[in-house]
């Protein structure tokens, strides 16, 4: 009998719609259920390619003696992160900040007015290296509500005050400068594996947001320890396991140092950021490798995640079927010697060697993750493209991974941009058209008639969700740059509309600072605020970038203002955490370098001579610079006003605070004026 999830738009949540757990979603309905029935409540929170979930789902959510335990005494609510990201950011603050870890699955329990007091993530099914087993947890649970409430309720409330006293250091209102930039890149070169490429140790994650803050300070300084490190560390991802080297696309992140194996789900906030990361490395070094990987990554998006409504996709599993019937993390990728063999016959050596294919393997029982662990050069071209072609053939018959169809305003803002500009990059209209396509989703689905914006949608339906931070300055992020491709203001106009909602709902006039919920949304026991990256730019630094281009674009003062003043927590953080705050630093790059304004006007769009001073000024390396595109006289972009032919010919402007250097008719000057 399925449980009250059945009629949720989540596919996670909808992977436990058959339970025998009585689930609930997040609803005032369930908090009301628990008092009434003077019963706590489990909050489980996951996400749909989540291992760890579908591993304490099917030992404990699918079991009918654990089932019954939680039905008598507790209220069970199931959240999907992806959807909910307010709720998952202020119980995973509770959860780190008790335990020193956090995680998913991410199970808290909960007074009925929602206040936290006991906590962890995933709880096996029996007592396991010193975890207590999943029934062990839920009966301590049971009896300290029942026998010591007073106890209970005393913790619950000591967490919500120590929650409610935690404030960002905002480091006051003043956007960093040469100096606390400088300390930033130092900072990440004492970070840095200069072997390994990237960041840290292992788990080793995509340094997107800062391999963009490292281009930008390329462009502005000429530091050549910025471009090495963010060269290498593309190079060695894109050669690695965390790279699908036979479909193209990367996972979640690479559990040893060297990015051999990787966490198999792909998610396409990744995608998304890791297209445009090396769409502007081949636009800053002309790399080869850079242009492969970037339109490789782009038609996987395309071809993967891509949903009939024409939006995308939000992730692919790690796991999938490993043709016995059982799900194995990795079973859909991974290859031994001998499955080369079956599929090529004679070409199976020259495909071990040339993808690191070993008898021992790298992987689990003697499987390997296919890598490029020698250069390209080292073997036949054509032969390599033969063997990639068959193996895909080959590995399409697998059963594939699951895909979570909920479509994610943030994460398709991101693939907008990145789709809009490495089409326009390398002459490829089909791939801004699918940006395009997915533009015309979030307008005519998840936003309503007064713009706001819906936080998700599946199959055309739009959710229940409201957008949060990050989803309105993503989503803006995508226009701005959908505009700047393809000349039409109107992408311009709905930028500015989002924009205008944060400026409203989502700024803290005093600090200058930005929350992740609007002023009117749903009261949690704490309204939550990051400023740090995570997997993607955090919606306050998103929000500081989209409103610095929109001004650039515009002139709209308040706008740069707002944007200004948010990045005062990068002044702060820039300098101790550069890591966590890439996307921050990036934007400061363009602060400080104007951002440029690149005016073309020509007689008309499809005019020859203007799309190659089109193409020029998008493929100009300056921080941040934004491109108005039109004919003399539009009103489409406040840029292009009183901006002339020159001797009736297609010319540019370039300009900073909307003043301009003398116009140009030549790409070359152009391009020499949109270098560094």
């Amino acid at each position: 009998m399925p449980n009250r999830l059945a009629h949720e738009t989540s596919p996670y949540l909808l992977q436990h719609a058959d339970n025998p757990v009585d689930w609930w979603p997040w609803s005032d309905e369930a908090f009301a259920q628990a008092r009434g029935s003077d019963k706590p409540v489990l909050l489980s929170v996951g996400y749909s390619s989540c291992h760890w979930c579908h591993v304490m789902a099917h030992e404990s959510f699918e079991d009918d003696a654990t089932a019954e335990f939680l039905n008598e005494h507790f209220v069970s609510v199931k959240v999907d992160r992806e959807e909910r990201p307010d709720v998952d950011a202020v119980y995973m603050e509770a959860v780190q900040a008790a335990t020193g870890q956090g995680g998913w699955p991410m199970t808290v329990f909960l007074t009925p007015d929602a206040e936290p007091f006991y906590f962890g993530t995933y709880f096996p099914p029996a007592p396991r290296h010193g975890m207590p087993s999943f029934r062990q947890v839920l009966e301590g649970v049971s009896t300290a509500w029942r026998e010591r409430r007073e106890e209970v309720t005393d913790v619950a409330g000591k967490i919500v005050r120590d929650l409610a006293g935690r404030e960002v250091g905002f480091g006051g209102t003043e956007a960093p400068g040469e100096e606390e930039l400088a300390q930033a890149l130092l900072g990440l070169t004492r970070e840095y594996d200069p072997q390994r490429g990237g960041f840290g140790g292992a788990p080793k994650f995509p340094p997107s947001m800062v391999i963009e803050f490292l281009l930008r300070h390329h462009a502005r300084t000429g530091s050549e320890g910025a471009l090495q490190m963010a060269r290498d560390t593309c190079e060695r991802m894109a050669r690695g396991g965390i790279y699908d080297q036979l479909g193209g696309g990367f996972s979640r992140y690479s559990v040893d140092r060297d990015w051999i194996v990787p966490h198999f789900e792909k998610m396409l906030y990744d995608n998304a950021l890791l297209c445009r990361v090396y769409a502007h490395l081949w636009r800053a070094t002309g790399s080869g490798l850079a242009r492969r990987v970037a339109l490789e990554t782009a038609e996987f998006m395309v071809r993967e995640l891509r949903t009939e409504q024409g939006g995308f996709a939000s992730a692919l599993d790690a796991d999938s079927d490993d043709g016995t019937g059982r799900h194995v993390e990795g079973a859909y990728y991974v290859w031994t010697p001998q499955q080369l063999r079956d599929v090529l016959g004679d070409d199976a050596g020259l495909a071990a060697r040339c993808f690191g294919v070993t008898e021992e393997g790298t992987f689990e029982q003697g499987a390997s993750v296919l890598r490029l662990p020698q250069q390209d050069e080292v073997f036949d071209a054509e032969k390599v493209a033969s063997v990639k072609r068959r193996l895909r053939a080959a590995r399409a018959e697998r059963p594939a991974p699951g895909r979570d169809d909920k479509v994610v305003a943030a994460w398709n803002g991101l693939a907008i941009a990145a789709l809009a500009e490495t089409g326009a990059y390398f002459d490829r209209p089909d791939l801004v058209d699918a940006a395009l396509a997915a533009a015309d989703l979030l307008v005519r689905v998840h936003l309503d008639d007064s713009a706001r914006l819906a936080r998700t949608s599946k199959d055309g339906r739009v959710g229940a969700n409201a957008g949060v931070l990050e989803d309105y300055a993503d989503v803006a992020e995508g226009f701005l740059a959908l505009s700047s491709v393809t000349g039409e203001g109107v992408w311009l106009e709905f930028a500015g509309l989002l924009l205008d909602h944060v400026l409203v709902g989502f700024v803290d006039e005093e600090s200058g600072g930005l929350y992740d919920t609007a002023a009117d949304a749903e009261r949690l026991i704490r309204r939550p605020q990051d400023p740090t990256d995570n997997a993607a730019p955090s919606g306050w630094t998103a929000a500081a970038g989209a409103l610095l281009a929109y001004a650039a674009q515009t002139g709209a003062e308040p706008h740069r203002t707002a944007a200004e003043r948010a990045l005062g927590v990068v002044k702060a953080l820039g300098p101790r955490v550069p890591r966590f705050i890439g996307w921050g630093l990036a934007v400061a790059e363009a602060r400080l370098d104007g951002p440029r304004e690149v005016a073309v006007v020509g007689p008309a769009l499809d005019d020859p001579a203007t799309k190659v001073l089109h193409r020029t000024a998008l493929l100009g390396t300056a921080p941040g610079a934004v491109v108005a595109y039109g004919v003399p006289g539009s009103d489409e972009f406040p840029l292009l006003a009183d901006r002339p032919l020159v001797g009736g010919a297609p010319s540019a402007y370039v300009c900073r605070n909307f003043t301009c250097d003398a116009p140009t008719t030549d790409p070359e000057r152009l391009r020499a004026a949109l270098e560094g």
